[in-house]
């Protein structure tokens, strides 16, 4: 008599006898779980990359894009002028979802940049004066001479003006993961020069943010968000390690922010820098570095791309070439294809030559250009102070922004990947080389 084998993962045909019949009991074959299996496996590769969260965001980017020329364009704004509330007692708060991505999950995104600062400045790549210069004086003169381009094509209209310091960011998911898909052979040091300038630009946006885009400021959610601050203090000195009591606190001083008149996402910065970097929670995880971690996979995978989805639909009916010849479009992509690479990269080769600091190490100066020109993809920043400053003004106004963020950022994207692939086959050679000689 036949016994019936059960083999759940390697599953295969097996005849099994009873009451004098045979029944055949159907497995999947031993290909379609591997097929399984590795399709998993690739998934999980995949998002362990550093550049998997910028394919993200391009594919978020395109989905956008076509749901605002197709016909579901009605479904898509629909969607993100879904009105969500919270009521407790007499605290309201009601918006759209398009608000709720920008001023809710976008303080998760600033206070996971405020975490990653503090990390870097106590710890890390911008620990020492000396590992600061060059990026410093980079990261200043990309803020700087974007703005003033924008500035000089729009000086002549007050509303226009405003925003200045659209093409003035840098995205730090779009940059590092197009460097980490086409600059795999390059130095590390551009890396680590790449993240500290954008970390500096981020630094930049924030206080640009609370000085010029914050209006119409509430005195008495202004004290109770500093008095929420000040208990914040008063963990980190006691070392309270419950993750939660920061996270309740910090709650309440987002809530207070938000109905200040300060942006909110300024909230979610300043929270980070009481969170403490080395007491270690409950279970054992140095606190600041935990949450991080625990972040890093929610603001890449889900945050940031929500946020693009969100901001990125911009409807090209009727759109020509002469809509990017409107000082605003124009100012903006200008500002991040030309601005960006030529502030950072002349200021920063004038140090260099002035001795002021040197060239990231073992990289070449075409390397170095290709990695200032990614430093033009504002994408995500570029949108969300966009959004800001023309917050008040008509829908026609963030049309011209998205335009000229969108060519900005594509034309800086499409040049410093094709400088990466051109430097990245030259180093190719030349490791080789070096690897022959050493052994």
């Amino acid at each position: 008599m036949f016994e019936k084998v059960d083999v759940p993962l390697y599953n295969i045909r097996i005849y099994s006898k009873s009451q004098s019949t045979y029944t055949l009991t159907n497995y999947p074959t031993p290909d379609r779980a591997m097929t399984s299996m590795n399709t998993f496996q690739g998934l999980k590769s995949f998002l362990r990359q550093d550049y998997a969260g910028g394919v993200l965001l391009i594919a978020m980017t395109l989905l956008a894009m076509l749901l605002a020329n197709s016909p579901l364009v009605a479904l898509y704004d629909g969607f993100l002028a879904t009105p969500l509330q919270i009521r407790v007692g007499d605290l309201d708060i009601a918006k759209p979802l398009l608000l709720w991505i920008n001023d809710g999950l976008m303080a998760v995104f600033f206070f996971m940049i405020g975490l990653e600062i503090k990390r870097e400045i106590l710890e890390g790549a911008l620990s020492s004066p000396s590992q600061v210069v060059l990026p410093g004086i980079g990261a200043i003169a990309g803020i700087a001479l974007p703005a003033f381009i924008y500035f000089g094509l729009n000086q002549h209209d007050p509303v226009a003006v405003k925003g200045w310091a659209i093409p003035s960011a840098t995205d730090i998911a779009f940059a590092v993961g197009i460097f980490s898909l086409f600059g795999k052979h390059l130095p590390l040091s551009l890396k680590l020069f790449l993240l500290s300038v954008a970390i500096f630009d981020d630094v930049g946006a924030i206080i640009i943010i609370a000085l010029f885009y914050s209006t119409d400021l509430s005195t008495l959610s202004l004290i109770v968000a500093g008095i929420g601050l000040g208990c914040l203090f008063v963990l980190n000195y006691l070392s309270v390690n419950r993750q939660a009591a920061y996270i309740i606190v910090g709650v309440i001083v987002w809530v207070a922010v938000l109905k200040s008149g300060v942006h909110a996402t300024l909230a979610g910065f300043a929270v980070a820098w009481f969170i403490p970097l080395n007491l270690k929670c409950h279970d054992g995880h140095p606190m600041l570095k935990h949450l991080e971690h625990a972040l890093h996979p929610w603001v890449a995978f889900a945050i940031l791309p929500l946020f693009a989805f969100a901001n990125a639909g911009v409807s090209l009916t009727g759109v020509s070439v002469s809509a990017l010849l409107n000082p605003i479009a124009l100012g903006i992509a200008v500002g991040l294809f030309i601005g960006k690479q030529l502030g950072i990269f002349g200021f920063c080769w004038l140090a260099i030559k002035l001795g002021l600091a040197k060239l990231p190490d073992k990289a070449t100066w075409i390397q170095f250009y290709a990695v200032t020109v990614l430093c033009g993809i504002g994408f995500t920043m570029s949108l969300f102070i966009g959004s800001l400053a023309f917050e008040t003004q008509s829908a026609a106004y963030l049309v011209e922004v998205k335009l000229g963020v969108l060519v900005g950022s594509f034309c800086s994207a499409l040049l410093g990947s094709g400088l990466l692939i051109y430097s990245n086959r030259a180093a190719v050679p030349s490791q080789q080389a070096l690897a022959t000689n050493e052994s």
